[in-house]
């Protein structure tokens, strides 16, 4: 295998393990589409990396943690007006992302496609290595910070009755949102960094009770979705970040399916009692804290 596909399989991979392990708590919290916004926000960093000569990478973990703090601190307001907020840095990120880049280079505008929807092909080792060190920090902070995080996403009111820092978890939770959507970039893509971080996610809740065997089982599942999918795209000749979206998806339909056929079947057996799904019962708070 040539030394670019190796390149792209091993940055597809990070980016599966990291996005569903930061992506459950968002689907916890039903902010699955927090990724998709950071992502728009992250394109004024890539814009700003090109156009001061810089790693794009690198500016666009800056803009897009600066963008999660912002969001962080409206959400916590919860007011209406708080909607139109998020909405304009959204859009007024992708613009200014465009703008940036059409501000640099031609080259560079030419690039704005492979930021958009991923470009693993061309990943280089440095890159790589900024993956690597992000992605990993990215799952220190799930597992490592997983009773603390379950805790705020599950009953905001609770935990901070139970003295957790809740301002600090919510900010530590949206700078790491932040960083999987800019490790995802060269993978899928700004435009479709949300699906990794939720469908593996959705996929592994049809066959799952408890939160820690979700993570782990959708992490799996990210990972078999982004390995398959850079495969999958050298034998069709097609985009490995769309390529990897859609066989998440298709798992997640085909999990569905086979589901709701087990479910149907159970129900048929006479004397058989319908299984009762009930949330795994979990100690998710340290009272040292």
């Amino acid at each position: 295998m040539n030394d670019f596909l190796v390149r792209a399989l091993f940055g597809a991979l990070i980016t599966g393990a990291a996005g569903p392990a930061i992506g459950i708590y968002l689907v916890q919290r039903r902010l699955s589409l927090i990724g998709d916004g950071l992502g728009h926000v992250a394109l004024t960093g890539v814009g700003l990396g090109l156009l001061l000569q810089r790693s794009p990478v690198i500016m666009a973990v800056i803009v897009a943690a600066i963008g999660a703090v912002v969001i962080e601190l409206v959400r916590e307001r919860g007011t209406t007006s708080g909607d139109v907020a998020l909405a304009m840095l959204f859009y007024g990120g992708i613009s200014g992302g465009v703008v940036l880049v059409n501000l640099s280079s031609s080259q560079s505008s030419r690039s704005l496609v492979s930021y958009l929807f991923g470009s693993l092909l061309t990943t280089t080792s440095g890159d790589l290595v900024i993956m690597g060190i992000l992605g990993a920090a990215v799952l220190a902070v799930a597992i490592v910070g997983r009773p603390w995080l379950f805790a705020v996403c599950h009953d905001e009111e609770y935990a901070r009755v139970a003295g957790l820092p809740v301002r600090a978890l919510n900010l530590t939770l949206a700078i790491t949102t932040a960083v999987t959507v800019t490790v995802a970039m060269r993978a899928v893509g700004l435009l479709l960094v949300s699906a990794l971080m939720v469908v593996p996610v959705a996929t592994a809740q049809q066959i799952t009770r408890g939160f820690t065997a979700t993570m782990l089982l959708g992490i799996a599942l990210g990972l078999i979705s982004a390995g398959g999918g850079v495969l999958a795209s050298i034998s069709a000749n097609t985009g490995p970040g769309a390529t990897i979206v859609l066989l998440a998806i298709a798992g997640f339909f085909l999990v569905t399916l086979a589901a709701s056929v087990i479910r149907a079947t159970r129900r048929r057996r006479p004397g058989q009692p319908v299984d009762q799904v009930a949330p795994e019962p979990e100690v998710i708070l340290d009272r040292t804290y």
